[in-house]
């Protein structure tokens, strides 16, 4: 049986590749396993502190492959006490940095996972959205993410009208980061990611996890849980390199602990 997802590490950066070209990447059963035991490992491995999602071929992702089936994954449990919060698409936890870079089209479910990226780097060749009312059927996490990551109109606009828009028109939305050239695409995905690395790990963890978890919180609640934070993450040994390395005027190294 072929792979479905690529996943390969080079220093600290990982690269999750959909891996079914033939299908333009649509996600079946055997690919969600695989998809959720990809990002599993990346968050599971303390040398890995940044991750690039992307797809092999022509697309990004095609979303649910609806011969096959499976997109959403079978999981143990009676109808109403299945979990829910089980794939990165859903809204898995993880605090490390997630960078997208959009290859091709990229639909339904796919565009679920972006929306849980930090960064969205498109390829000028990229088309964006949610087919799923043209085929008489709702898009659930896509409704409750979308209105949190970009303007009401353009929301309804992905949602409602089910057409694909291009990585310009993503971009106006807020949805897009950056457009590229095609052939640039993966470098510059590379290059943000390798940023990223020279900062310390366990910060940046600990700054994306108070950023998420403080939105739904009030102010006061916010600042204690960030106040909290910063004690916790200033115990750590990258924070003892990070101020030794000020001290002595040099670059820091890293350990993620």
């Amino acid at each position: 049986m072929s792979e479905t997802v690529l996943y390969e590490k080079d220093g600290h950066v990982v690269t999750i590749a959909y891996n079914r070209p033939e299908r333009m990447n649509a996600i079946n059963g055997q690919m969600r396993e695989e998809l959720n035991a990809a990002w599993l490992r990346f968050r599971d491995d303390e040398d890995a502190w940044v991750a690039i999602l992307t797809g092999t071929g022509r697309a990004f992702c095609a979303g649910a492959d609806v011969r096959e089936g499976g997109a959403a994954g079978t999981f143990a449990g009676t109808y109403w006490e299945k979990p829910t919060i089980n794939s990165f698409e859903s809204g898995l936890e993880l605090f490390k940095p997630t960078i997208a870079a959009i290859n091709g089209p990229c639909l339904g479910y796919a565009v679920t996972a972006v929306s849980f990226c930090d960064f969205v780097i498109a390829s000028e060749n990229a088309t964006i959205g949610f087919p799923e009312v043209r085929i008489g059927v709702p898009t659930i996490v896509g409704a409750i993410r979308m209105p949190q990551r970009i303007n009401w109109a353009d929301a309804m606009e992905l949602l409602l009208i089910g057409e694909a828009v291009s990585a310009e028109r993503a971009k106006e939305m807020g949805l897009v980061w950056k457009v590229v050239p095609h052939d640039d695409l993966m470098h510059e995905a590379r290059q943000l990611a390798d940023r990223l690395c020279k900062s310390a790990p366990l910060a940046v963890r600990t700054t994306k996890e108070v950023a998420v978890r403080t939105r739904t919180m009030p102010w006061v609640e916010s600042v204690r849980f960030g106040e909290t934070m910063r004690i916790v993450a200033g115990a750590s040994d990258d924070a003892k390199e990070g101020r030794a390395a000020f001290r002595e005027k040099r670059s820091p190294n890293w350990q993620g602990k």
